[in-house]
């Protein structure tokens, strides 16, 4: 009779649970109310309670699961040590992100220890672990090799976001600079101009070209000021509006890689990014086509990322990876060559690897001669429209002076 029961208090619990995780409103039996059940109604509710962190911590983190695996430690006590860690933070301005990764790390533990996989538990944070992460890690469990993938984990996440940060440099300081500069010529031009040009035009005097240009901008600045802001930012939002879609995107990305002086260090990013990534996963011993399929979650040109189908369906058709890339006609030559070497010598990932590490040396060379380039060019421009603003306003002052 005891045996019975407990045997029927066994099937309540687990038809509560199911009712649970299919989202219904039963009213749980109490035999319910275990931590089995507890962990049961968190698995429901933490994707959308816990926010994505950073790249760079998820990192960090990364790396360090991995030397604590490579120390001789199992997953769970490794788990359980990093929370610890986490838990430690004393830091006010960082005990939030602290925090959130501590509930993460938590939640991974408990899975594991209740019988799951860590690539189990990683893939129930889709705002966290994305799908090549939960893919790598699930292809390094079954492997055996769960270390060595954490660790290049870590080291693609790194070079990601080193290489990103250095693109992210090069294009925002010159950027920032134009903004100031306009910001400046505009204000002088809208509330500076007006009151000394009002002078010159009381004179009634015949005034040089260079002030009656500089007398009509200001003119022009100050009474549609308003309406120009208004028009800017009404353009911004429709430019926002139009690039939603995917063919307004497609052309917004390949226009991206036709400027002129950033063109090419976009694509040699983008080239880096996939190369690292695919290598990375090639290695991990991902199949080449659910590769592609991770690498194009990877890649932030959809233009590039189209070529990337392009090449899983010439793969799939049966050609070998280098004439795939070829086909494109997207990629320079120098990758098609680097991968038929590689592929001949049956090294393909080494190959790839290899491309990403010239390509990184080539992205941050680039990065920093336009860097360089750029920043004196933006002086030079601002000085140019300064100078032209001073001497309009001086040339009126000096032929007074000559006639007095």
């Amino acid at each position: 009779m005891t045996i019975s029961r407990k045997i029927r208090g066994y099937l309540n619990v687990s038809v509560a649970e199911y009712e649970l995780t299919a989202g219904k409103s039963t009213e749980l039996h109490p035999a319910a109310k275990s931590d089995r059940t507890s962990a049961a109604a968190e698995n429901v509710r933490r994707p959308d309670a816990v926010a994505r962190p950073k790249t760079k911590d998820l990192c960090a983190l990364t790396r360090q699961l991995a030397a604590l695996l490579h120390a001789g430690m199992v997953v769970v006590p490794a788990l359980s040590a990093l929370l610890e860690q986490l838990q430690a933070v004393s830091t006010p301005r960082l005990k939030a992100q602290e925090n959130n990764l501590a509930k993460i790390v938590k939640v991974l533990r408990d899975d594991v220890n209740a019988g799951g996989t860590l690539s189990g538990a990683c893939a129930k944070y889709p705002n966290v672990f994305s799908p090549l992460f939960v893919n790598m890690v699930a292809a390094g469990e079954a492997s055996g090799t769960l270390e060595q993938v954490l660790v290049r984990l870590a080291d693609m996440l790194e070079r990601r976001v080193d290489l990103a940060g250095k693109v992210k440099a090069a294009v925002t300081y010159p950027l920032m600079m134009t903004v100031v500069a306009v910001g400046v010529v505009v204000f002088l031009l809208s509330f500076v101009v007006p009151g000394l040009t009002e002078i010159f035009i009381e004179m009634n005097r015949t005034l040089p070209w260079p002030t009656r240009l500089l007398i009509s901008v200001s003119s022009f600045m100050k009474h549609y000021f308003v309406i120009i802001c208004i028009a800017g930012c009404a353009g911004l939002l429709a430019l926002a509006a139009a690039c939603r879609t995917r063919e307004a995107r497609l052309i917004a990305d390949r226009l991206k890689l036709k400027l002129p002086l950033f063109g090419r260090l976009f694509l040699e990013l983008e080239i880096a990014r996939l190369t690292r990534t695919l290598a990375t996963l090639l290695t991990s011993g991902v199949a080449i086509l659910d590769a592609l399929d991770m690498v194009r979650g990877v890649v932030k040109n959809s233009f590039v990322a189209d070529a990337l189908d392009t090449v899983k369906t010439s793969i799939s058709k049966g050609d070998n990876i280098a004439d795939a890339i070829r086909k494109t006609g997207l990629f320079p030559p120098i990758v098609y060559h680097i991968t038929a070497t590689a592929q001949a010598g049956a090294d393909i990932e080494q190959g790839l690897a290899n491309i990403a590490d010239m390509y990184d040396t080539d992205v941050e060379q680039t990065a920093r001669v336009l860097t360089s380039l750029l920043e004196p060019a933006v002086l030079l421009v601002m000085g140019v429209v300064v100078g032209f603003i001073v001497l309009a306003v001086l040339m009126p002052i000096f032929e007074i002076n000559q006639v007095l």
